[in-house]
């Protein structure tokens, strides 16, 4: 267990200072207030997420930890996942060189809608993960998993994703940089391309998963798609 949680603090702490280096570093200032919140935000929500399933879901944290395209076992899925990540940092770089060159100009008020759009993203996620135990970063079947089809997962199949897509959404916006929106709409459609895949994956590996997709007809936004 403290090895576990080693292993996810030190994890956290990665993805933090790689977010600062890219918030900061190709702007080459310090002086970017709405970065220093967004990161704060952002921190903390992950932080606490990741103490509550360290206590309370060890397992869920042990499974996250196992991501990347090094991870995936499917062809199709380490390529979606090669490009999301590019996609995923894209936003960032591009967000800092726009705010040293003043290239978007933001009301403080739609940047603070970019954090709470952030926090309520990850809240969402939050709430998968303690609905399903089985929420790996990578498409597996586990041999003791089963379909979910409470909380979230009863009015849309893909709650997670539609957390990360209101979270990424976010982004862009409490960093004050409207270029960077291009790139998140490019993670966006990767993100809708593993979704289709893994659709595919679960209706041919998951016992059940069939008449769940036929019963929740919603796979990110309700009544919509």
């Amino acid at each position: 267990m403290k090895n576990l949680t080693g292993q996810a603090f030190l994890g956290f702490v990665q993805l933090l200072v790689m977010l600062a280096i890219f918030l900061f570093l190709p702007g080459w200032s310090l002086d970017y207030w709405q970065a220093w919140l967004f990161l704060a935000v952002f921190s903390i929500s992950v932080f606490l997420i990741t103490l509550y399933f360290l206590k309370k879901d060890p397992s869920l944290i042990e499974s996250r930890l196992k991501a990347g395209p090094a991870a995936e076992q499917q062809k199709s899925q380490k390529i979606i996942q090669a490009l999301a990540g590019i996609f995923f940092i894209l936003p960032f770089i591009t967000a800092s060189i726009d705010h040293r060159l003043g290239w978007s100009r933001f009301p403080i008020m739609i940047i603070l809608l970019g954090d709470i759009l952030v926090a309520l993203g990850l809240y969402i996620v939050f709430l998968v993960f303690r609905e399903n135990t089985f929420t790996s970063a990578t498409i597996e079947v586990k041999d003791e998993q089963k379909v979910i089809s409470t909380g979230p997962y009863a009015l849309i199949r893909h709650p997670m994703y539609s957390g990360a897509f209101i979270m990424l959404l976010g982004v862009p916006l409490a960093l004050g940089s409207w270029w960077a929106l291009i790139f998140v709409f490019l993670l966006f459609t990767a993100i809708v391309w593993r979704l289709l895949e893994e659709e595919k994956f679960l209706a041919k590996n998951l016992p059940g998963y069939t008449d769940y997709r036929q019963k929740v007809r919603y796979r990110l936004i309700p009544f919509v798609w």
